[in-house]
């Protein structure tokens, strides 16, 4: 059984009153970025401001850092060391945990390539912060690796994280194949969230928001033109901003998936049901946030 996600569950669970200060509104750092994709860096960025988050942090690859720093003038931008590709490095976790610990949310893996070198940065970032200094966790893309790797990683962090995958990447969580996720979805992903003990979102034609209890909420706005490139990175950034506000994981998971489906059926209403893009998704939150009566 399954409750929806749709404007009467939201006003049930209101969003923490936005802070006075930039400070108070929330710390954001967004991690990964590859120098063939930096974009996907840029959408979660943009997302989570529009989420409501007051200040924001972006770490990527030393290549990457200059030009993204001229896309997004409200980042500081972290230049840390990259693989030969251009991926954030293994060798950037001691700066990125150290960054981590004076911010209020963290989302590692949009725009990572390397496989392998997002799971040893997951590992590293995460056993380097004390769970009483950790920040919320977002965790998307590059960084949902192998469930042994994953579990060992989070375990100190039970309950802080929210892992956002897609079919493919759920595949890879749970060591199955791609048509198994996609014939159960849900099931996959209640199997995910109860076996590392975090929220999970579990990305469709459907989105499922399913908690570590097993308790799961549906979406079903039926957007096709939300399946293109970009906006899984847009989803991972409203969730990130909503954390930093103070959310908890399954209310910020909610909102979020509701937020990025409605911004959708928005700009299909306005544009068409497919075509718009990824980047035009992160405006129409502000609205529809004050919509329900939200800052």
């Amino acid at each position: 059984m399954t409750g929806a996600i749709d404007a009467a569950l939201l006003r049930l669970m209101p969003l923490p009153a936005p802070g006075e200060d930039k400070d108070q509104r929330g710390r954001v750092l967004i991690a990964g970025g590859n120098r063939a994709v930096p974009g996907a860096v840029l959408l979660s960025a943009e997302a989570a401001m529009r989420a409501g988050a007051g200040k924001l942090k972006v770490a990527t690859g030393r290549s990457t850092a200059p030009g993204l720093a001229l896309c997004i003038p409200e980042a500081l931008v972290m230049g840390l060391p990259e693989t030969e590709d251009g991926d954030l490095g293994p060798d950037a976790a001691e700066a990125l945990a150290k960054s981590a610990q004076r911010t209020d949310a963290l989302l590692l893996g949009p725009g990572m390539m390397d496989q392998e070198a997002a799971m040893e940065l997951v590992e590293a970032v995460l056993a380097a912060l004390y769970p009483a200094d950790c920040p919320a966790l977002v965790l998307d893309a590059g960084a949902l690796c192998g469930h042994d790797t994953l579990r060992q990683a989070l375990r100190p962090h039970a309950g802080r994280a929210v892992l956002t995958p897609h079919a493919g990447e759920m595949a890879t969580v749970l060591d199955i194949k791609r048509a198994e996720v996609e014939a159960d979805p849900l099931g996959s992903g209640r199997r995910a969230a109860s076996l590392l003990q975090q929220v999970v979102v579990m990305k469709g034609a459907q989105t499922h928001v399913i908690s570590p209890d097993g308790q799961a909420w549906r979406y079903a706005g039926d957007c096709p033109g939300l399946a293109t490139s970009g906006s899984g990175d847009v989803l991972a950034g409203i969730v990130t901003g909503l954390l930093a506000r103070g959310a908890l994981p399954v209310q910020a998971a909610c909102w979020a998936v509701w937020l990025h489906g409605e911004a959708g059926l928005r700009l299909a209403q306005r544009i068409g049901p497919v075509g718009f893009l990824a980047r035009e998704l992160a405006a129409e939150v502000p609205g529809l946030m004050a919509g329900l009566g939200e800052g």
